[in-house]
């Protein structure tokens, strides 16, 4: 860190992270592959968004590398030293992008732990550094379990500890660091809410509102708020979508929704649905043909679902929607800020007023305005409440400097 990156020109640094981002656009079919055969996220998805916004994140935060002076975080900021990196298993190759990119540009050395079940990203990262000449040891990557990842975070060395996952993830690796000088940036999963007011285009809606389902975004499950006038339009047009979804091979072009990545994520799923069950919850999933082999998890919808139920707070890491109603926009705001997450919520209405009214009152890191799940690395985000989010932008740099 001291002897060769810290010291390396910020415009020579800035050219580095620029290639590594022309060589992942060059690399977008193999590097798509990788991602649906590791997490199980259909291969046209990781093909047309996870893999070229990962791209984008590298060649943005190039262009901050040689104007950190500039970017509000002190006049002098200095590399943080090493930064231990645990990522999830959901969308690994830009959950990378979005901690790498920036600890590389501020001239801040890193070590990668990719999860276990999903490591295929990391290594193969790690031979795209080798291609554009990164020097040696300044991008590290350590596979394991849940014991490399406490060695990481407790490691003498490090200096910065940067964590994506679920919520008993990020609360261990907390743990972990409680006391001692290195910091911690977190972004705990934590369920979406989604309000759908009953002036909101229904059409649009609805196709965000699915998508958002059966795509969850870093294993963020969505959850739909709708207003009570328009519950039974919404939820029979989410059904008649869901009914037409394709569930199948990820590597099939045509294949809507893959399956759920492991055993013990598939049982997460089924207690919660059927504690939900029990406590009085509808379901619905439509009839189709699940594959053989492999964790499968049809399209499920729950209604009947209140803030009373576990569902309800819950992330479900599967693709399964919770649906509540609410009456005013008083009560939908209540119950979206019910969560102690706040990663994110989307506001769907056809008055432009009451969307920014309802944004400015959600204790959300990113409100969506009448479209959900997207994202972009010159946009600022993060989150708020346990969701401290190592932020994107130029706030994703201040974790990695000293200033």
């Amino acid at each position: 860190q001291d002897r060769v990156w810290g010291r390396t020109p910020a415009s020579q640094r800035a050219r580095y992270v620029y290639r590594i981002a022309e060589v992942i656009e060059e690399r977008v079919r193999e590097l798509a592959v990788l991602e649906a055969l590791a997490t199980g996220t259909p291969v046209r998805r990781t093909r047309e968004v996870d893999v070229p916004q990962a791209a984008a994140t590298f060649f943005s935060y190039a262009g901050w590398a040689d104007k950190l002076a500039y970017a509000g975080l002190g006049s002098d900021p200095r590399p943080a030293g090493v930064a231990g990196q645990i990522l999830p298993s959901d969308r690994p190759l830009l959950a990378l992008a979005r901690q790498v990119a920036p600890a590389l540009a501020c001239g801040t050395t890193v070590v990668v732990k990719p999860a276990g079940t999903a490591p295929l990203a990391a290594l193969r990262f790690a031979e795209i550094c080798q291609q554009v000449d990164l020097p040696p040891g300044v991008l590290n990557v350590v596979t394991g379990g849940d014991a490399t990842g406490a060695a990481v975070a407790g490691h003498p060395g490090v200096d910065t500890v940067s964590v994506t996952g679920p919520a008993e993830v990020v609360r261990r690796v907390a743990a972990a660091v409680a006391g001692t000088r290195t910091r911690l940036r977190a972004e705990p999963g934590g369920p979406v809410p989604l309000l759908v007011f009953d002036d909101a285009p229904l059409g649009e809606a609805v196709e965000a509102v699915v998508d958002g389902t059966v795509q969850p975004h870093y294993g963020v499950a969505s959850h739909l708020l709708v207003q009570e006038s328009v519950h039974d339009e919404v939820v029979a047009a989410v059904t008649r979508r869901m009914a037409r979804l394709r569930v199948g091979d990820p590597l099939d072009a045509n294949s809507d929704l893959g399956p759920v990545r492991t055993a013990a994520r598939l049982r997460q799923v089924r207690e919660l649905v059927t504690g939900a069950e029990a406590d009085g919850v509808r379901r619905w999933s439509p009839p189709c043909e699940l594959p053989d082999r492999g964790y499968w998890c049809p399209p499920t919808v729950l209604t009947g679902v209140t803030p009373a139920h576990r569902v309800a707070h819950a992330p479900v890491p599967g693709p399964v929607l919770p649906v509540l109603t609410f009456r005013t926009t008083d009560e939908a705001v209540a119950t979206a800020n019910g969560s102690r997450y706040g990663p994110a919520a989307a506001v769907w209405s056809g008055d432009g007023s009451r969307v920014l009214a309802v944004a400015g009152r959600l204790r959300a890191g990113t409100v969506w305005a009448s479209t959900s799940h997207r994202s972009d690395p010159t946009v600022p985000g993060g989150g708020s409440t346990q969701y401290g989010g190592p932020g994107r932008h130029r706030h994703g740099l201040e974790a990695y400097l000293a200033v």
